[in-house]
């Protein structure tokens, strides 16, 4: 007894010392938020500000077009969670219950290509997209204008295009019985009206996983936003953070600090909400951290 009573103390304390290292930087961040310059810039170090300016956050959303920048970022996001839960679940179910010549070969191919850097990748992309043809000027062999860049496409496409989100519903559709199949066979049901019956009302907790998944990549992402846009009109709210309150010869951390917090109070909320379902697709997913 007393060394269970032992260990469960050694894995309470780990615990708790792994949330203070891993909340130390957002409390960090919250703090800088409502601190003031001379406080940031003095030399000894200013845990605790002495007065909390929350105008910070007021002056941070005066200083650039946020409505626009929100508006980019939810549209983005949006048409890429909702495409990228259509195609993934349908992939997903074809790879999992669906027997055809390849199936096993197409799905390693599938994954050989999520084990690549998306950095490796994101210079022939831009490539592919800025040359697409027929569009933005381009003519039909993809030359004589801008492709893609500065539009909403050229941010959405390569989004969709992970494996991820195929694996994750893959593996949720192989815990399920077969049983489920031969009942949906027996009562007349075709492959898609099984999928729209049966298995797709299943998968709230693995399509919850993934929304909250591919909307946190998406609406966090930099560098891709970065790469694709020059615009003002189609700024991502995180590039607008850097354009916005970064210069060349100085930063400013509380007001960079005050526009980060909001801009992630979405996916708080976001997350808040699909938590439970968030849990149980992972679990039965049978992915493991």
């Amino acid at each position: 007894m007393a060394q269970k009573k032992m260990t469960r103390i050694c894995i309470f304390v780990f615990c708790v010392v792994l949330s203070i290292i891993t909340l130390l930087p957002l409390l960090l961040m919250l703090l800088t938020s409502v601190k003031s310059i001379s406080e940031i810039n003095a030399e000894q170090f200013v845990f605790f500000p002495k007065h909390i300016l929350f105008s910070n956050y007021a002056e941070a959303m005066k200083k650039g077009d946020w409505t626009v920048y929100f508006k980019n970022t939810i549209i983005v996001t949006a048409i890429t969670v909702g495409i990228s839960l259509v195609i993934n679940s349908l992939a997903g179910y074809a790879f999992a219950r669906i027997p055809f010549k390849g199936r096993d070969f197409l799905f390693f191919l599938a994954m050989v290509g999520m084990m690549i850097p998306s950095q490796v990748t994101m210079i022939p992309v831009f490539i592919q997209l800025k040359e697409f043809p027929l569009a933005g000027g381009n003519n039909i062999l993809g030359q004589g204008g801008t492709g893609l860049i500065n539009t909403y496409a050229g941010l959405i496409l390569p989004y969709i295009a992970g494996a991820f989100g195929v694996f994750l519903c893959r593996q949720f559709y192989m815990n399920i019985p077969q049983a489920l199949d031969e009942a949906a066979k027996i009562d007349g049901c075709s492959r898609i009206m099984a999928y729209a019956h049966i298995f797709l009302p299943l998968s709230k907790p693995v399509l919850a996983t993934l929304a909250v998944l591919k909307s946190s990549q998406t609406w966090n992402d930099y560098l891709w936003p970065l790469i694709m846009i020059s615009n003002n009109s189609r700024k991502t709210v995180q590039v607008a953070l850097v354009s916005t309150f970064v210069t060349e010869v100085s930063t400013n951390w509380n007001l960079l600090m005050a526009g980060t917090a909001i801009v992630m109070l979405p996916l708080v909320i976001l997350f808040l909400f699909t938590q439970k379902y968030f849990v149980e697709g992972v679990v039965s997913s049978g992915i493991k951290g």
